[in-house]
């Protein structure tokens, strides 16, 4: 990616938590062998904000994101979604909280190669029985520009075009948040910039809230806040970000 994201962010400081976590660790192994890949981190994110967690590889950032999500179990602290302690949730509640409540991008596009674009984006509600928002459908595909592609299949549409049509359909429930983990991974830099003006466009028009795990601070330019993290500690944060002060905060971190 050639360029760095220059609109300004609008201000979420009054805006409420949409999720919270307090005192979360989690600890793999025992004895000796015992890895702290989280440690006793407090963080919050706020509805309609875009953050983007960076850190040194095995900062934690990862096993943040997944504990945050309910992908993972965290060994003490609580994680909670609106009101909602996720931590005392049994397998088949975080299995619906997960479907009804929270989004997914991953680096790999997770589509179906059997459907179309369309059918991608629409399997999510169908499989939840839910009604479709056709106005917010039609909302998102206006802004990513796949209507002329709703047809194909993915092995038809570029690397960019699938990562718009998993943004899509983690988008269109409007669920309370959206985890991004590497979603530009796999992207060149033109595609990859797309798919992340989209996400801000997403955050400050349709208040979605977005947490983004990368390694790249082009990619967490976009955001309207970085938070770092070192040894499974929150080590810093930045907000308003450019691609040159997150490189230089990570430089720092890695020192």
């Amino acid at each position: 990616m050639s360029h760095t994201a220059t609109v300004s962010a609008p201000d979420h400081t009054q805006a409420p938590p949409v999720v919270i976590a307090r005192g979360l660790s989690k600890t793999y192994g025992t004895g000796d062998s015992r890895v702290h890949a989280l440690d006793d981190v407090d963080i919050a994110f706020t509805r309609g904000a875009f953050t983007a967690i960076m850190g040194p590889s095995g900062s934690g950032k990862s096993t943040l994101m997944h504990c945050l999500a309910g992908l993972d179990t965290a060994t003490s602290g609580t994680v909670h979604l609106g009101r909602t302690d996720i931590t005392r949730l049994k397998d088949k509640e975080l299995t619906r909280l997960r479907r009804d409540r929270i989004g997914f991008i991953f680096q790999s596009f997770n589509l179906l190669p059997m459907l179309t674009a369309e059918q991608n984006i629409l399997l999510p509600a169908q499989i939840a029985k839910r009604p479709v928002d056709r106005e917010r459908f039609a909302r998102l595909i206006e802004v990513t520009g796949l209507g002329p592609r709703l047809d194909h299949l993915p092995s038809k549409l570029s690397g960019g075009q699938q990562q718009r049509v998993a943004v899509a359909r983690a988008l269109l429930g409007a669920p309370e948040v959206v985890y991004a983990d590497e979603p530009t991974g796999n992207l060149d830099s033109r595609s990859g910039a797309e798919v992340l003006a989209f996400l801000r466009e997403s955050a400050r028009e349709l208040g979605q809230t977005i947490v983004m795990v990368t390694h790249d601070p082009v990619a967490a330019s976009y955001a309207d806040r970085v938070v770092f993290l070192r040894d499974g500690r929150l080590a810093d944060e930045l907000h308003a970000p450019t691609a040159q002060t997150v490189t230089d905060r990570l430089l720092a971190l890695e020192s």
